[in-house]
């Protein structure tokens, strides 16, 4: 009976150290949905493509600069580091030989729904596709530039002002009209100046009070924010309002990431194979 009573102990506490070890799963290991869900915000939470789009607005006149032609390639980035960040997609493992992450075909992990119209619909494409792409395939089929017109079918449209009728219904912005002479053009002012401050600070914050001198220890959102923001053309304007050393410290910061071999961080750390596997296409 002893023996027996022992036993039951002994499985009892490996059960409940089982449990415990489950529940306290390290934060790499969960997916954005998860951390949302902790954080019971989800529904004021900005996807990766609304930050980069809010970061590029002109805060009174609603639009992004008629010169940026860099934005539209840099929210199909965004939408790929995103659905990977959920959980949704991931680059195909390595074989025996050994490649390089650009050459390595997306492939679709949960076709859950995120929620989100404008990534569930990527997702569907990823899913679905008639073919196997890279990354930098689904950035530029995505993006409609292709020679294939066979192809133009994955194109997601009307990003821009999709990724604005979210932030509206955010209340973040709001929706107006300008008069350019020749044209009438939608724009979409900012109404809430904290939330967009918060996430400048949060920008300023990366490069400046919390900038851990080791990339693994960057907040993977965080990270991935600051070169999707950077290959959008608009990461500038978060500097803008800091001083002069400041500035100059954000910028050599930010330079020593670019510096970066994608290649060699995708190695470090597996958990942001796709997240480099972008990050490579915008730096190569």
């Amino acid at each position: 009976m002893s023996s027996g009573l022992i036993q039951r102990k002994t499985e009892a506490t490996m059960a409940a150290a089982q449990m415990k070890k489950k529940e306290s799963r390290s934060d790499d290991e969960k997916s954005d949905d998860d951390r949302m869900s902790d954080s019971g915000d989800k529904s004021m939470r900005l996807t990766l493509m609304e930050e980069v789009l809010l970061m590029g607005l002109k805060d009174r006149e609603g639009y992004t600069s008629f010169w940026n032609d860099c934005i539209s390639s840099g929210l199909r980035g965004c939408i790929l580091v995103e659905l990977a960040l959920r959980g949704r997609i991931q680059l195909e493992r390595q074989q025996a030989r050994k490649r390089k992450l650009l050459d390595r075909k997306v492939r679709c992990k949960n076709d859950a729904p995120t929620g989100d119209v404008i990534l569930d619909e990527a997702l569907t494409h990823i899913k679905k596709g008639e073919t196997e792409e890279s990354v930098q395939g689904w950035i530029d089929l995505l993006s409609g530039e292709t020679w294939n017109p066979l192809k133009l079918q994955y194109q997601l449209r009307n990003v821009r002002e999709r990724l604005a009728k979210n932030l509206v219904e955010k209340g973040v912005l709001t929706t107006s009209k300008q008069n350019f002479v020749l044209f009438d053009m939608t724009t979409h002012p900012v109404v809430n100046d904290d939330v967009k401050a918060s996430l400048l600070k949060r920008v300023q914050d990366a490069v400046l009070t919390k900038w851990p001198n080791d990339v693994e220890k960057m907040d993977r959102r965080t990270l991935a924010l600051l070169y999707l923001a950077h290959s959008s053309d608009v990461l500038e304007n978060a500097f803008q309002p800091l001083s002069d050393e400041d500035y100059d410290t954000a910028m050599r910061r930010v330079r020593f990431l670019l510096d970066l071999n994608p290649e060699e961080q995708g190695l470090r750390n597996s958990n942001n194979e796709l997240l480099w596997a972008v990050v490579g296409v915008y730096l190569k």
